[in-house]
């Protein structure tokens, strides 16, 4: 068996005169958290929505977990899991009514108990998704993209509108997944996030991959820090290779 999870070459994206991922190659090693990181508009979402196979690059090659969209569409969405950057459920649905509906698109998978388990919504089962918190829908999203026991875990901002305690939850339950032998890849403007969950990141920015490593060799790399009165981080990092100056959307 491969030890990629996640291999694509030179992939490439227009939309008309703007190249959005231009000729991005990297890996993604199973049962590693490997994190995508970049300003506004520097690619990331479009990259991880074709490793996802719902976008269709105009240039390059993608396999994940030794399978290709195009030949294997049914088999891979059986084995991966997806949250986006804006999951969208019905409102009028319950939260049990929910992972019902999500859990029945997978052959195999866990069950309602363990989900809500997971991301400690079972006092929530009977509400509807309308009535949730934000932090709660977010945990929702999760519990539905894990309905299926990926092998393989998309996150697309996961954590983004979460109160501190929202977030070192689902963190837990990242680190209790890849203990499970899962893969996660995600997206992330949190810096302290990306150190604490992932093993390695690429930092993206125009459409390419402008640095790549462990956290931690990327700090020894970029983050000495000006004033010597803390150690680098990785948010240090990410603002030596991307620029301060804000991006719109």
């Amino acid at each position: 068996m491969s030890t990629s999870a996640v291999r694509c070459e030179r992939l490439t994206k227009r939309y008309g005169d703007l190249t959005a991922v231009d000729g991005l190659s990297l890996t993604v090693r199973r049962g590693e958290c490997f994190g995508l990181l970049g300003p506004n508009g520097a690619g990331k979402t479009t990259t991880i929505e074709i490793l996802e196979g719902l976008l269709t690059p105009d240039e390059g090659d993608v396999e994940v977990l030794g399978l290709r969209w195009g030949r294997d569409d049914d088999a891979l969405r059986q084995r991966l899991g997806i949250q986006l950057q804006e999951t969208r459920l019905a409102e009028k649905l319950s939260v049990e009514e929910t992972l019902r509906l999500f859990r029945s698109f997978y052959r195999r998978g866990r069950t309602i108990d363990e989900l809500l388990g997971i991301v400690e919504l079972e006092a929530k089962r009977h509400s509807w998704v309308g009535k949730l918190s934000g932090g709660q829908r977010q945990r929702l999203a999760i519990a539905c993209a894990l309905a299926g026991a990926p092998d393989l875990l998309f996150l697309d901002e996961p954590t983004t509108g979460l109160d501190p305690q929202s977030r070192r939850q689902l963190w837990g339950v990242l680190e209790r997944f890849r203990a499970d032998g899962g893969t996660v890849v995600l997206t992330t403007h949190y810096m302290d996030e990306a150190e604490v969950l992932c093993d390695r990141v690429a930092v993206v920015d125009c459409g390419h991959v402008i640095a790549q490593g462990s956290p931690q060799e990327l700090i020894a790399q970029f983050g000495t820090p000006k004033v010597v009165t803390h150690h680098g981080t990785l948010e240090d990092v990410f603002m030596a290779l991307t620029g301060r100056h804000l991006r719109d959307d």
